[in-house]
């Protein structure tokens, strides 16, 4: 349901008529309206109602997941790597509107490095699986070493 909300004269002119025969509309029942003071406010759904289109269906309620993954064991070229190619898969979400938000910080000091994933739940669920197949069958990838193939 669209949260619009629209004074009589706004109304008129969507509705393509006088603001006296909107106010005649509400007065009569025809046309459903809030008075705030002396003047009317007059929704979205509201409106689609007198003139017989169908209302917006609701919104999907927006979920966002917050993950941080640890990795030990890695020294900067392998952070470096690792970092790049979840950025990439993070930029190629499924929708724009909603994009993924990643962070890396390396700690030398420890050979950590931890990501941060703040975004849509499945486009999150997607970037841990390519990260466990990265971190688990991916070594070779990761330390840059050749492979036969």
């Amino acid at each position: 349901m669209s949260d619009d909300v629209y004074s009589v004269e706004r109304a008129a002119a969507l509705l393509d008529l006088h603001p006296r025969t909107v106010r005649g509309y509400i007065r009569s029942g025809r046309l459903r309206a809030t008075r705030i003071g002396k003047q009317y406010r007059i929704t979205r759904a509201d409106l689609d109602a007198l003139t017989g289109r169908p209302p917006a269906p609701p919104a999907a309620p927006a979920v966002e997941v917050s993950s941080i993954v640890q990795v030990d064991g890695v020294d900067r070229a392998t952070a470096d790597r690792l970092g790049t190619l979840v950025l990439a898969a993070a930029n190629s979400a499924r929708d724009p509107r909603r994009p993924l938000r990643v962070q890396t910080v390396h700690e030398p000091e420890r050979g950590r490095l931890r990501i941060v994933v703040l975004g849509d739940a499945a486009d999150t669920a997607e970037l841990l699986h390519l990260l466990d197949a990265l971190l688990t069958g991916g070594g070779a990838l990761l330390t840059g070493e050749k492979t036969d193939g």
